[in-house]
């Protein structure tokens, strides 16, 4: 279901047409692209929770489903990660493009395998990448790509989301940017604990809106 700020969209890219949701407030300060994991798509309900969160404070959003209907199905395609990452970099370039957006600064935000491939995007082509959020996500599949991202990266994390802390651990040590590494207590890895996710949403909206700014706004 989508708010009175959100549009189905078609994000047309080359040869592929790719379904989603586009969420504009009122006079938004940039734009966020979330990069879904494990096959997930722009029906995500924790993202959408997420994205609905940075829309009430003035942040666009760019729900996608990042595979076809028919790529989703392929196990090999869900995790491939270089894939992921050339669908976002289109991604980038359809919304810089697009008239509603061209004009803001753009932000990832990765779940899961989803974080790797915003990562490696962000690391491919800095330009207009502004920020970026990591929520239970694997920066470690980016670990080739970590010492050239350039954006701002906050790394969330469930506390009780052990195997995880110890790859996000790693990950943050390769990045160079400036970067936060946040560890929520008492979560696992989808957040699924009362409060866990509203604490996730509030994190990210703090450090894109740190972050984030129109063409022209840098330094105001």
């Amino acid at each position: 279901m989508t708010t009175r700020h959100e549009r189905n969209v078609q994000v047309i890219l080359r040869e592929l047409a790719l379904e989603g949701i586009l969420g504009l407030p009122p006079d938004p300060s940039g734009v966020i692209v979330f990069a879904h994991g494990s096959g997930s798509g722009r029906l995500s309900p924790r993202n959408n929770f997420v994205a609905h969160h940075l829309q009430q404070n003035g942040l666009a959003t760019l729900l996608l489903d990042l595979l076809t209907p028919d790529e989703a199905e392929d196990r090999r395609k869900v995790f491939d990660i270089d894939l992921l990452a050339d669908r976002l970099l289109l991604t980038k370039a359809w919304l810089e493009e697009e008239p509603r957006t061209k004009k803001l600064g753009i932000g990832y935000f990765g779940a899961s395998t989803g974080a790797g491939a915003a990562l490696q995007a962000a690391a491919r082509d800095p330009k207009k990448i502004q920020a970026i959020v990591s929520r239970g996500g694997r920066p470690d599949l980016a670990e080739a790509y970590l010492p050239s991202v350039t954006a701002p990266t906050l790394l969330i994390v469930g506390g009780w989301d052990e195997p995880v802390i110890d790859m996000n651990q790693s990950a943050y040590e390769l990045l160079t940017c400036e970067k936060k590494l946040i560890i929520v207590p008492g979560a696992t890895h989808l957040f699924e604990e009362p409060g866990a996710l509203e604490q996730v949403a509030e994190h990210a909206r703090k450090w894109f809106r740190q972050y984030l700014h129109r063409e022209g706004r840098a330094g105001e």
